[in-house]
């Protein structure tokens, strides 16, 4: 079992270790004494892990409610969240209790917001079950839901108060979503840790669970300690991301998150490469990083179709939006471009 803590406004633990799922409700009840618990899962999830926990739940005294929603990106969206507001409304869940998002990102987002946004705000346990979820979006408190004009551009911040993190949960997993929680990892040891790519790059991360999962949350409790609100070094977790959600947007999220970053991050250090900014190399080694689990490492459109997409992405600040890039592997900056030459730094040959 190892155990993370994270320094934000209001601390919390993240706990990772094998069986967490069955002693979740002995935990979330020595924590939170009293409360009642709202559990979010999708249909999916909810086949495999929906009775186990809550039958932990029960076992330890927790009065618990589930409600369970389609899977897939298009319930991430203000229409779903309104359907949570009238489950947790109709089973009087208050500040005293606690809402439980169990599954990946697509639920953490969507529960967390609900959470923040209910009565102002009432506490959320994220419970991940994929590997992205575990790696990333479980923890630093950024929740949201999509709109038609772009992915998370309706969101809050707001820190769970505990992550529970079972690698067992992750053995159901299909290779393509485990896939798409090897392109996040990538994405950190991209940034950060050329040694963490080096436990990744031979297509075994099944192998090593423990051991990743630890060193990528490890370095997302650093920069979030470090700038819990976004507007700093956190940013650099966005490599391959705007171009990601830009392609995610254009397939209306027939392409996944995971697939999205994987190309994006490829086709940015190529660019960056070609215009001297980045250590020759980085983007064929991050090409068959990618590669070894199946993920898609360039973009097959018109590089300008994505611009619109683009232009409308929340990290755009007036006449300037921000690339991340690399200088070499492990070393990422911010790279801000005007708008106006956003098209040439994209598409010019």
């Amino acid at each position: 079992m190892q155990q993370i803590t994270v320094h934000t406004h209001a601390p919390y633990d993240i706990f990772i270790g094998s069986g967490l799922l069955a002693e979740a409700g002995e935990r979330i009840s020595s924590l939170f004494p009293g409360a009642s618990a709202a559990v979010i899962t999708d249909d999916n999830v909810n086949r495999y892990y929906g009775k186990a926990l809550m039958d932990s739940l029960s076992q330890s005294g927790i009065r618990a409610v589930s409600h369970v929603f389609p899977h897939g990106e298009q319930s991430k969206s203000l229409q779903m969240a309104e359907r949570l507001y009238a489950f947790l409304s109709e089973n009087e869940i208050t500040r005293k209790d606690i809402v439980i998002a169990l599954g990946g990102g697509v639920c953490g987002d969507l529960a967390g917001f609900a959470a923040a946004t209910w009565l102002r705000g009432v506490r959320y346990i994220q419970l991940p079950t994929t590997f992205l979820a575990a790696i990333d979006s479980s923890v630093g408190g950024k929740t949201a839901v999509d709109i038609p004009a772009g992915k998370n551009l309706v969101g809050a911040f707001w820190q769970p108060s505990l992550v529970l993190c079972d690698p067992e949960t992750l053995d159901t997993l299909p290779e393509s979503d485990f896939a798409d929680g090897a392109a996040e990892a990538i994405k950190y040891a991209a940034i950060f840790d050329r040694e963490l790519l080096e436990l990744l790059e031979d297509g075994q991360a099944r192998t090593r669970l423990d051991q990743i999962i630890a060193r990528c949350i490890d370095w997302k409790r650093t920069v979030v300690e470090e700038d819990e609100r976004d507007t700093g070094r956190r940013q650099l977790l966005n490599f391959g991301h705007t171009l990601g959600h830009a392609i995610e947007q254009l397939s209306h999220f027939t392409v996944s998150h995971g697939r999205g970053v994987a190309a994006g991050m490829v086709e940015i250090t190529r660019r960056t490469e070609a215009l001297g900014l980045t250590e020759p190399g980085c983007a064929e080694r991050l090409r068959r990083a990618l590669a070894a689990y199946r993920l898609p490492t360039r973009y097959d459109g018109e590089p300008s179709a994505l611009l619109p997409a683009i232009l409308g992405d929340k990290k755009r600040q007036g006449k300037k939006i921000t690339f991340i890039t690399l200088q070499a592997l492990g070393r990422a900056v911010l790279t801000d471009i005007d708008t106006d030459k956003a098209g040439d730094f994209l598409c010019r040959n």
